[in-house]
């Protein structure tokens, strides 16, 4: 079972395969915003819906701490697109 983690430390979320990371979800930070820079799966782990949980860890942790995000990866912004639910912190 794949594991989503949200690392901070390394300003991102990643997914790992027991010890093996197999994903991961980028972003820079400032004071109050975090743009998604970078989404990224291991071939042979897409379509499991891996790339969708990194996406909605770093919103999760956004959320937490009141930062907006600006989606830049065409992976996030898509997911940005199509989710009513992260409109509330969606930097437009």
């Amino acid at each position: 079972m794949v594991k989503v983690v949200f690392e901070p430390e390394k300003f991102r979320a990643a997914a790992y395969d027991g010890n093996k990371i197999v994903g991961e979800c980028t972003y820079s930070n400032s004071e109050k915003i975090w743009i998604i820079d970078h989404t990224q799966v291991a071939d042979g782990y897409s379509g499991q819906g891996i790339a969708a949980r990194l996406v909605k860890e770093i919103v999760d942790n956004a959320r937490e701490q009141g930062i907006k995000i600006v989606p830049l990866c065409t992976f996030a912004k898509k997911e940005f697109e199509t989710k009513e639910e992260y409109a509330d912190v969606w930097e437009k």
